[in-house]
């Protein structure tokens, strides 16, 4: 029987997709994560934003345009925030979030069940890593309850795996693997016995000579003593993704925030003092219900300021059950459209001056394609280089000239 197992959505939700498929490969299914015909699909969806739940719905038709009497299996976060969106629509089974491997006991029923959201971290999902790049999950939930995210109610309260789970995983990961990349609903809440400990870990992942990268953090896991002692792991990726959202004080606050402008600088300073070249990265939402015009200048400006190495671009999503959708007004879709257009244009601009700023990289080769091997510098730059390489390589190169999304370099040394 082969079934494909479909992800929408987040690194966490990857790494989901993955261990279902892991899983299944196990038990003697002709697994794949590719939109091919099959007799089964696996829709894992998400539900961060509306657009995200119409391409989880739009998935089922895509699948049947490949076989339109193959069984559809829903599951995730559009699943658990709305599970009626899915009934109708002659799919098999409709599941949540929990539980996600239990899905594979239902491939011959039909029906309906959402799971109570756990308040333990579920180690039940692993995932056979064989690319150059590997997703291991260390946490799940989230805590933080910002008014215009539903993500706290679908994933419930943040809960952290333990580290020696995650170690274990990690130490089985093949040879060809050369990159870690720690994910989670919010990473920096990640801690062991009620301390934060997310610094321990990577301390204890760092003598497995792999790089180790982190997905998106908040700002309130960044302190001087983190930063010090990230500075002196040998494999650490300088690249932080720090999710501002705004950069006005009065929108934060109304987001419900838990920093503000001048804190968050701080952050960033503070990270520049230990890594001189650090890929800094955000998250910026435009025409948040509350944001004026003023509003809006002072979130380019701060932007401006900071000199982020790139920015990922979310007009406002109304999400019904968030505080946001209950008491504030939406602003028209043009007005946040016009902003997302004024964000991309200073995106584009702060991109290729980080990327001038810096003049030789160490790059991961993860891909071959269209004439170019491709790949990631250790501060995030998408790198594209010709010669004689394979998937796997590491290779220090010095950078020519913009190129596509990142630049074009040429080695220098190819590295052990």
């Amino acid at each position: 029987m082969k079934i494909a197992v479909l992800t929408l959505g987040c690194k966490v939700n990857k790494y989901e997709g993955d261990a279902l498929i892991f899983k299944l490969r196990e038990l003697g299914y002709d697994a794949t994560d590719k939109l091919e015909k099959a007799d089964a699909y696996i829709i894992n969806t998400c539900a961060v934003t509306n657009e995200a739940e119409r391409k989880s719905r739009q998935m089922m038709e895509r699948c049947r345009k490949f076989n339109e009497n193959a069984k559809i299996y829903v599951l995730g976060c559009a699943s658990q925030n709305r599970p009626v969106q899915f009934e109708g629509r002659n799919v098999t089974y409709i599941q949540g979030v929990a539980n996600k491997m239990e899905i594979i006991n239902h491939l011959n029923q039909q029906g309906e069940k959402i799971y109570d959201l756990p308040s333990k971290y579920e180690d039940d999902l692993y995932s056979a890593q064989t690319l150059t790049r590997a997703f291991i999950k260390i946490q799940d939930g989230c805590n933080n309850f910002c008014t215009y995210c539903i993500i706290p109610y679908l994933r419930g309260r943040s809960r952290s795996r333990s580290m020696v789970s995650v170690i274990s995983e990690a130490q089985k990961l093949p040879a060809e693997v050369k990159e870690i990349v720690l994910v989670g609903i919010d990473v920096s809440s990640y801690e062991q016995n009620g301390k934060k400990a997310l610094i321990d870990l990577l301390e204890a992942l760092d003598g497995l000579n792999k790089r180790l990268r982190l997905s998106s953090m908040e700002d309130n896991l960044v302190t001087e003593d983190f930063v010090e002692r990230l500075s002196k792991l040998k494999n650490f990726c300088p690249h932080f993704h720090l999710s501002l959202q705004s950069g006005c004080d009065e929108v934060l606050k109304k987001m419900n925030r838990k920093y503000t402008t001048a804190e968050f600088y701080n952050t960033v300073t503070l990270i520049r003092k230990y890594f001189k070249n650090a890929g800094i990265t955000t998250d910026v939402i435009v025409g948040f219900p509350t944001e004026t015009e003023s509003n809006f200048a002072e979130t380019v400006e701060f932007i401006k300021k900071v000199q982020f190495a790139d920015l990922h671009i979310f007009p406002y999503s109304k999400r019904d059950g968030t505080v946001a959708a209950k008491i504030y007004k939406d602003l028209p879709k043009e007005v946040k459209m016009k902003r997302v257009a004024v964000l991309e244009e200073v995106k584009k601009e702060l991109k290729e001056k980080f990327i001038n700023e810096n003049s030789v990289l160490k790059v991961l080769i993860e891909e071959e394609k269209d004439g170019y091997f491709q790949g990631y510098s250790e501060n995030y730059i998408k790198c594209y280089l010709q010669g004689n390489f394979k998937v796997g390589d590491i290779v220090t190169c010095e950078i020519k000239k913009p190129f596509k999304d990142g630049t074009l370099v040429k080695e220098i040394e190819k590295n052990a």
